[in-house]
């Protein structure tokens, strides 16, 4: 079966290049779907990395497009209360009509995200626990019952409402190439949502890794999903389209392109050779491509669906 694909809306390099309008990200959403791509995408980082808010500015894509599925890449739960973060959710939900892929992560061990989990009032170090208690919190909400709840927050018989659109919550993805993050997606979530490697071959390898996790979990292998984020540049001209993949990189993260290609996915180069890279992928087994553009969203918006109608996808 052909891969779904999706997009990544551009509100980190939006602010970074001092465009905080919202309006020309909606029209790039509204584009995205009218060339028939399956999913629109936008990141999340508060401080650490600026950009429009990701449920806000979803919900605002809900209404603006009817098809496509909307999705976070990665949404960091642990910065949010989990009870507000129910609530919102469930509300997008039922604005989408039952569109939402809520991916998930942990976020990064820098320094800059350490300064953000302080700016909010969440230890680093136990981010991984709040995330997956939040998480199970939102999910008790989700079901419309009175919830009793006695862990990081305390609930004594309350509910949200309304619940979501899509019975028990949006499905949720989770992001990380480590093994404890295999490991945590086959245990407790519905999708494994990476950003690399690099190497199709390799991917694939931890997606069969992951697939027999969640068969000794006992949980339907079947019903998880494998995805992956991938960041490319499109030109004719290989060292141009590397460039300009590794110029956005550093200015997007702040760190070297060389140690972030280490584990971000990208490609820099021709169509032909990005369709047989993505082609890789697909063999392997992925069922959902999210697409980072370094740049040119408008350009490359159009010539990735023609790279997509090439493969037969």
């Amino acid at each position: 079966m052909a891969p779904k694909v999706g997009y990544l809306l551009p509100t980190r390099e939006a602010i970074m290049e001092g465009r905080p309008a919202a309006a020309p990200l909606l029209t790039l959403a509204e584009k995205a779907e009218d060339l028939g791509y399956d999913s629109i995408w936008i990141g999340d980082s508060i401080t650490a990395r600026p950009r429009h808010e990701p449920i806000t500015l979803l919900a605002a894509a809900a209404g603006r497009t009817k098809r496509v599925s909307l999705g976070t890449a990665v949404l960091l739960p642990a910065l949010r209360n989990p009870v507000v973060l129910a609530h919102q959710v469930a509300t997008l939900d039922q604005a989408s009509e039952g569109r939402v892929i809520l991916g998930v992560g942990i976020a990064a061990d820098v320094a800059n995200i350490h300064d953000e989990f302080r700016a909010v009032g969440v230890p680093f170090e136990k981010r991984v626990g709040t995330m997956l208690e939040g998480l199970r919190l939102c999910q008790a909400l989700w079901s419309g019952e009175p919830v009793d709840w006695d862990g990081r927050w305390k609930l004594t018989g309350q509910s949200v409402g309304p619940i979501p659109h899509t019975k028990g919550g949006p499905p949720i993805w989770g992001g990380g190439s480590r093994p404890a993050s295999l490991t945590r997606a086959a245990k407790n979530f519905d999708g494994w949502f990476p950003t690399g490697p690099s190497d199709s071959s390799v991917w694939g390898e931890q997606w069969r890794d992951v697939q027999a996790q969640v068969k000794a979990q006992g949980r339907d292998s079947d019903a998880f999903t494998g995805a992956i984020y991938l960041t490319l540049a499109l030109d004719d001209d290989a060292a141009k389209a590397n460039a300009k993949v590794d110029a956005f990189l550093e200015s997007y993260y702040m760190q070297p392109a060389s140690r972030l290609r280490t584990w971000q996915a990208c490609y820099g180069g021709p169509a032909e050779g990005a369709a047989e890279w993505l082609k890789g992928f697909a063999d392997q087994g992925c069922e959902h491509i999210m697409l980072r553009f370094a740049g040119d969203h408008d350009r490359h918006l159009e010539a990735f669906a023609k790279v997509r109608e090439s493969l037969g996808w």
